[in-house]
């Protein structure tokens, strides 16, 4: 591992660089990679409770049911795991080069120095936008789970009620938001690890349904066909669940948007992305184990897909247990995980923005900052787009909110793809330029064979995932599920033809700008001695 003064150097050059003091221009450097202002201030733990807060939410505690629906407990189970390969891969990428050069937005302005500007510009405001609807997504799903209680009362006066204190608690100073963050996105974990316990308590017998086992993975099955019946319909029931679980994954990604605000980033910054990564798919693969053996895949409730807590298979699984007084404790739980992940939302979407204003792919007002690193244009902006869940209330609000859902769930794929392809071309970049990738603060075991593994079947999914809408062809479901690939495409294309950017040569690309080296403030994390714990450290 290197030392704080260490950068890319090539070897034996590595104790010149301790003598050398840092330019004025460097400082610049450093400063215009974090906004005008924005503050290093948080830690490790704040930046894995930020992802694991946004992540953690809807998607588990909520939409799992339908993918369990749609392609039973096992096929759902292999979705889930499958996905987390991708994932895992792209968060080694991320960490790789997050942890070089942690700037605001991280990985959109990777793809504008590193691929070419008019990807940079596609993908943040692709990603943007897919933030800030969730937002609204998040609002409307908190709004439905008080219905719960009382389901005569209108939704607008819990969107309301939701958005002024989720708004408002993102203009705090990053350090009082990311321990915000920490004790929201807390509950949601000891939350789901108290439904395991209780999962295999009831599993056991303990519950209205007897010992169970694994009886509902023989009957209805493990595998839910989809549309037909046999193979093929299984194996494409598991094919569509995995934009499914792509939903829920969306947000891993997230401990890198906040590398512009990390204190000591190259100890912080690797650390935070494969613990964020390993807790996060331990969450979701265990959840969806134990939601599906207690509940088979032919319940009616879990194929309903309704954003509601009865719709919620944990709920009904507690239900099922004929435990009475939990379904409402869990209802309570889950209004406080879509909040977490509701201010998480507004604070990516925020940090997004800010890293498209530096790459001139914004308006400039969006990196000014209160005096405490708060950037309150973005802030405000991404916020004000919550707004977009009253659309609910409108007679045709729900079909045009759930184009733009689609928007979500795709878009993290494209996002995805596009971090695998800023990793390779990084990789080609400190090769043209002579940098040796064994001097970088944080070297991932699998390198461009592991990008490239994670951006090919990114891409296939992205491509594929509305296979329904062509056999039989609807031109409505081909916009529905292809929406998110179109804007992004238009985008791209309308950025290239204004501005005539072009391709980055690897030669070119800008590795300096933003590069991490104050060696005062920044203390490093010693190697592990043996091969094994060096091993085990690359890998988790």
């Amino acid at each position: 591992m290197a030392t704080a003064a260490e950068g890319v150097l090539p070897k034996g050059d590595r104790n010149s660089e301790k003598s050398v003091p840092h330019s004025s221009s460097d400082v610049e450097k450093q400063t215009a990679a974090t906004g005008e202002g924005l503050k290093r201030n948080l830690s490790s733990r704040h930046l894995q409770f930020v992802a694991i807060g946004g992540t953690v939410g809807t998607g588990v505690f909520i939409a799992s049911g339908t993918s369990i629906a749609t392609a039973g407990p096992a096929g759902a189970l292999l979705a889930y795991i499958f996905v987390g390969s991708l994932v895992y891969s792209v968060m080694l990428s991320l960490a790789e080069m997050a942890t070089y050069l942690p700037v605001s937005g991280a990985f959109t302005q990777y793809a504008a120095r590193f691929v070419d500007p008019s990807l940079g510009f596609s993908m943040g405001w692709i990603y943007w936008f897919s933030w800030s609807i969730t937002y609204a997504l998040e609002l409307t799903a908190a709004g439905l789970i008080v219905q719960w209680w009382n389901s005569d009362l209108s939704i607008g006066i819990f969107i309301t009620i939701f958005w002024v204190p989720i708004t408002a608690v993102n203009f705090l100073p990053v350090d009082l938001f990311g321990e915000f963050e920490f004790w929201f996105a807390s509950i949601k974990v000891v939350a789901l690890v108290g439904f395991w316990i209780f999962a295999i308590c009831m599993n056991a017998g303990v519950g209205n349904q007897g010992y169970i086992g694994f009886k509902y993975w023989n009957e209805p099955g493990a595998f839910a066909p989809y549309l037909a019946e046999g193979p093929v319909a299984k194996f494409v029931g598991f094919w569509a669940v995995l934009i499914q679980a792509g939903f829920a994954y969306q947000g891993t990604e997230l401990c890198a948007i906040g590398a512009g605000e990390s204190a000591n980033p190259r100890k912080t910054m690797p650390q935070a992305i494969r613990r964020t990564f390993w807790s996060i798919f331990t969450l979701f693969v265990f959840t969806i184990f134990f939601i599906g053996i207690l509940v088979p895949y032919d319940n009616e409730r879990i194929a309903i897909g309704d954003t509601n807590a009865g719709s919620s298979p944990i709920v009904i699984a507690i239900q099922l247990a004929g435990v009475s007084a939990l379904p409402d404790i869990m209802n309570a739980i889950l209004l406080t995980v879509v909040l977490s992940a509701a201010s998480s939302n507004v604070y990516s979407g925020s940090r997004v923005l800010v890293g498209l204003a530096e790459q001139n792919c914004g308006p400039a007002f969006l990196k000014r900052t209160t005096k405490r690193g708060v950037p309150y244009f973005a802030t405000a902006i991404t916020g004000a787009m919550g707004l977009l869940a009253y659309m609910n209330l409108s007679s045709n609000g729900g079909e045009a909110f759930n184009w733009l859902l689609n928007i979500i769930s795709v878009a993290g794929f494209i996002a995805w793809a596009c971090i695998c392809i800023c990793h390779v071309c990084f990789m080609r970049a400190l090769k043209a330029q002579n940098m040796d990738r064994d001097t970088l603060p944080y070297k991932s075991w699998g390198g461009s064979a592991l990008a490239i593994y994670g951006l090919t079947f990114c891409s296939i999914i992205t491509i594929t995932q509305g296979f329904i809408a062509f056999v039989p062809w609807n031109t409505q479901d081909f916009f529905i599920s292809y929406i998110s690939l179109i804007l992004f495409t238009v985008l791209y294309v309308g950025h290239k033809l204004v501005t005539k950017s072009k391709f980055i040569r690897p030669a070119e690309v800008d590795l300096l700008t933003g590069k991490f080296e104050d060696e005062l403030a920044e203390t490093w994390e010693e190697s592990p001695r043996s091969g094994w714990k060096n091993m085990m450290n690359k890998i988790f």
